[in-house]
């Protein structure tokens, strides 16, 4: 069945509709209107030329010729065709030029950079990004390094328009007559595909390349370009730009470069799968061609030295696999630490961050770090060993921490791929007895309030409490009860009980007792202040109730390791830190510094300095007589749920602690049941030992 669509119905002349269609111009007036009156003052000259015009108007087929002859173009014809060609030819280029806009958008994998970490002493320890590739300005890359390029890739770079116009004949020959597009390029058209274009290999590619290498060439500075092309070229081994290059195959910075070393990485634009000299005899004999061919080259274009060419005999071998280390295992944790404080001092939000370009130098000791991390590895190995059930959810947290703030060494966990969280950063189990320095410091700080209201009492190193175990806690108004009616008792480790003693005694034997008290007297919000200001956390604090002398709060590792760094700088806290210093492309960015703040008295800081000293000579003569001057003391838990170690050698604290939870399953601290070993054989101290250098 054929649906019929009745015609539309007819305007009726003369309507509204009519007459506005009628008065509006056609596409054609719009155009020729305006031209003819641009025209318009052209029209005398042009009627004085159409005589000539006519007369040189060709005749064709030729008169007075016959047969085949008569289509045989005179030679003014074929010089008419010729000049008319090239004049379509030279138009066509300039509207080409003048219609071709450089991209406001650069190509975004050829911009993307990685992040750089580096140890305490500038050599590289982690990068993060999914691309190798670090700009440097053009001032920071040497004269040598830059003329080596320039003499491999375009020697006439700054005397030359942008592009080869020999380079793209080849180009158009072989792309008509091979199907392939080869060679000749100028560094600013390598330049142009590297962050403009796509890598296809088509003549539409290769002329939009020409045409923004060309407008490129009158915008931009040849220096700008130059600087572009060494920061985003291909060097192989995973990397991108000159910078990279150098440390991937020299393991050295760009600007510490020679021309020899530039040569090489030079003749790896040629093609890195053929040139790099690791990959095996053949490369290597191309690659040393190369380079001998590179830096003759030099010479000739007198860029190098005949004497310097002649130092230059030996082919400069690379490094055998690239030194920029990829993050893993240990690595990760220091990265984590690294990267919160950089975005965090550097004002930097994620987004700035992750476009890459920045070499953070950390505060991390190569050293240290491997000491630490060697010896927790090798205790959870004796652990999985000889204690299987209880190391499956064992943790060991660990810290070195100097007295300015510097975070030198971190023991994180076994593999930060497979547990992300950070041993060394967290606040879960309980301080103990590592806790009682800081309360003997409040007490120092502020005395005794044995009255309400009163005067303080000054408290000192030799002032006496009761050492015994199950003293009742008091108050001005009589001992302490707690919510269930219950007296409040203080416990020491074992039930021991040691009659009167000095503070300085209790701290040194480790006796809760003693601090328990004093921290009542000396009033627990004044011990709570003097925690926070010595560096522990406010959030890892305990509820304020007698238990905090004891050690109910939860600082970390790091924390722990700052706090007693507290005591060892004379009473300044400098927070912990863990980058010295960042830059982005090689210009600094600016940092807000940690500064120091008196947390405590300095004589205040020195007693208990000499307390944890005489502590260290108590529990490890031999140790303590090796190195005088160190200090330390261990922590205990009353449920035996954490087991700690810190203390200060060489002003450097470090703090170590041993512990077991199931983070499948919850976050409460499980007894160790022997993970810690016992105290004489304590593994804290071991591992604080072995980080320190004692062992």
């Amino acid at each position: 069945m054929q649906l019929r669509v009745p015609p539309p119905e007819p305007v009726a002349a003369g309507s509204r509709a009519e007459r506005r269609r009628s008065a509006r111009p056609s596409a054609r007036e719009r155009v020729a209107v305006p031209l003819a009156r641009a025209l318009a003052p052209l029209a005398p000259y042009a009627r004085r030329l159409a005589p000539y015009a006519r007369r040189l108007k060709p005749l064709y087929p030729r008169p007075n010729r016959t047969g085949w002859r008569r289509w045989i173009p005179s030679w003014r014809q074929w010089i008419g065709g010729i000049l008319g060609a090239f004049s379509l030819l030279g138009a066509f280029l300039f509207t080409a030029y003048a219609l071709t806009d450089i991209p406001s958008n650069l190509n975004t994998y050829a911009t993307q950079q990685d992040n750089v970490y580096f140890w305490s002493d500038g050599t590289p320890m982690a990068r993060t990004g999914w691309v190798q590739r670090q700009a440097m300005p053009l001032k920071d890359i040497p004269e040598d390094v830059r003329w080596a390029v320039l003499a491999a890739e375009n020697q006439n770079f700054y005397t030359d328009p942008g592009v080869s116009v020999k380079g793209l004949t080849r180009a158009l020959y072989r792309t008509v007559g091979q199907g392939d597009t080869e060679g000749g390029s100028t560094i600013t058209q390598q330049y142009v595909k590297n962050v403009y274009l796509t890598q296809n290999r088509t003549i539409t590619r290769k002329f939009t390349e020409a045409m923004i290498s060309l407008k490129l060439d009158n915008k931009m500075s040849k220096d700008k370009i130059l600087e572009g092309y060494l920061n985003t070229s291909w060097f192989g081994r995973g990397t991108y730009g000159i910078q990279r290059a150098a440390q991937a195959y020299y393991g050295k910075d760009v600007s510490k470069l020679n021309a020899s070393e530039a040569a090489m990485l030079a003749s790896l634009l040629k093609g890195a799968s053929l040139y790099d000299p690791t990959l095996g005899k053949a490369n290597h004999q191309r690659a040393e061609e190369r380079w001998t061919w590179i830096l003759d080259r030099m010479v000739k274009i007198g860029k190098l030295s005949p004497r310097e060419r002649a130092t230059y005999k030996t082919f400069p071998e690379p490094l055998k696999s690239n030194p920029l280390y990829n993050t893993g295992e240990q690595s990760d944790y220091l990265v984590e630490l690294a990267s919160q404080y950089a975005k965090k001092a550097g004002h930097l939000t994620d987004k700035q961050f992750d476009l890459g370009g920045y070499q953070i130098y950390t505060t991390f000791d190569r050293k240290r770090e491997k000491a630490l991390t060697d010896a927790v590895t090798q205790a959870r190995k004796k652990a999985g060993r000889e204690n299987p059930k209880a190391a499956k959810n064992g943790h060991y947290g660990g810290a070195s921490v100097a007295t300015d703030g510097r975070i030198l060494a971190v023991y994180g966990g076994p593999d930060h791929r497979k547990q992300g969280y950070n041993e060394s950063n967290a606040t879960t189990v309980p301080a103990g007895s590592a806790f009682q320095p800081f309360v003997y410091a409040a007490g120092l700080e502020h005395g005794a309030h044995l009255t309400r209201g009163g005067p303080a009492t000054p408290v000192t190193p030799d002032s006496v409490y009761d050492g015994d175990d199950g003293v009742p806690v008091t108050t001005p108004e009589g001992p302490y009860w707690d919510r269930s009616g219950k007296k409040v008792a203080a416990h020491n480790e074992g039930r021991k009980s040691y009659g009167r003693i000095t503070l300085r005694q209790a701290l040194t034997q480790s006796v809760n007792t003693p601090f328990m008290q004093l921290g009542m007297d000396t009033g627990l919000e004044r011990v709570r202040q003097t925690a926070e200001a010595s560096g522990l956390l406010p959030s890892s604090m305990g509820p304020q109730v007698p238990a905090l002398s004891l050690g109910s709060s939860t600082p970390s590792a790091i924390r722990m390791a700052g706090g007693y760094a507290t005591f060892a700088a004379g009473g300044t806290h400098t927070e912990p830190y863990s980058v010295r210093r960042i830059t982005r492309n090689g210009a600094p960015v600016a940092l807000t510094v940690p500064r120091a703040h008196r947390a405590i008295g300095a004589q205040v800081a020195e007693d208990v300095s000499e307390a944890l000293v005489d502590s260290f000579r108590a529990t490890h003569p031999q140790a303590a007589a090796a190195k005088p001057g160190t200090g330390g003391k261990a922590g205990t838990t009353e449920k035996d749920t954490a087991s700690w170690y810190a203390g200060t050698a060489d002003s450097v604290s470090t703090a170590v602690v041993v512990y077991r939870i199931d983070l499948a399953k919850s976050l409460e601290p499980l007894p160790l049941e022997g993970l810690a070993g016992t105290s004489t054989d304590s593994v804290p101290y071991d591992l604080w030992s072995a980080a320190t250098g004692l062992d």
